[in-house]
């Protein structure tokens, strides 16, 4: 399925204008219709997959209490 820019970005959870670096870059294959660019949403799955896991990861880790600072000094 060919999906825009916009919809892409909104599919990814990314900002339009990365995305659009990324193509002038040549890291995101995208052909132009005659008036905008145009990108397999296919070839990004798993990508969303690893996305998701990395934010859910991370919001894992920011739920997770800073460990009591330990003293470093030795008594003997």
């Amino acid at each position: 399925m060919y999906v825009t820019v916009a919809e892409l970005a909104e599919y990814l959870e990314l900002p339009e204008a990365y995305l659009q670096q990324q193509i002038q870059l040549g890291h995101i294959k995208a052909f132009h219709d005659g008036k905008q660019q145009l990108i397999n949403r296919d070839q990004f799955m798993w990508h969303k997959e690893q996305l998701d896991v990395k934010r859910k990861q991370l919001a894992a880790e920011m739920e997770e209490p800073l460990p009591e600072d330990w003293d470093a000094k030795d008594e003997d």
